[in-house]
């Protein structure tokens, strides 16, 4: 049924808890699994430098259950960059949390990232709370 999965992710607890989801998944169509990384275009050194650490953990962590994770790391607006690269890889399933934010002052207008993933999406995603 998946084939093809796509993992992005950021440093919150709610992509820790996604990725056990991602694990079974993984585990039970033997899918090939996609992890994605989106810097800020303005992002400091520094925090691509803090992306590439976030890679080599999440592939370690994976590694630790037998799977092996094809990796990227890319820059621009969030949403649309998961949705392209989902796209590009012909991805069957988008995992990934949300930390519940649609509501706050960090997205006045409702829409966090997992939102307009949701809309955006060429293939079904699931949200992990």
């Amino acid at each position: 049924m998946f084939k093809t999965v796509l993992f992005p992710l950021n440093r919150s607890q709610e992509t820790r808890q996604a990725g056990a989801v991602a694990i079974d998944l993984i585990q039970k169509y033997h899918a090939q699994l996609y992890v994605l990384s989106v810097d800020d275009p303005d992002a400091s050194d520094s925090d691509r430098d803090s992306s590439q650490e976030l890679i080599k953990e999440i592939e370690a962590y994976f590694a630790e259950v037998g799977i092996v994770v094809k990796t990227k790391i890319a820059q621009g607006k969030t949403a649309f960059v998961i949705c392209d690269f989902a796209d590009e890889i012909n991805a069957d399933l988008i995992v990934m949390g949300s930390r519940g934010m649609s509501l706050t002052e960090e997205h006045p207008d409702g829409s966090s990232v997992s939102q307009k993933v949701i809309n955006l999406s060429p293939c079904p995603v699931l949200v992990v709370p």
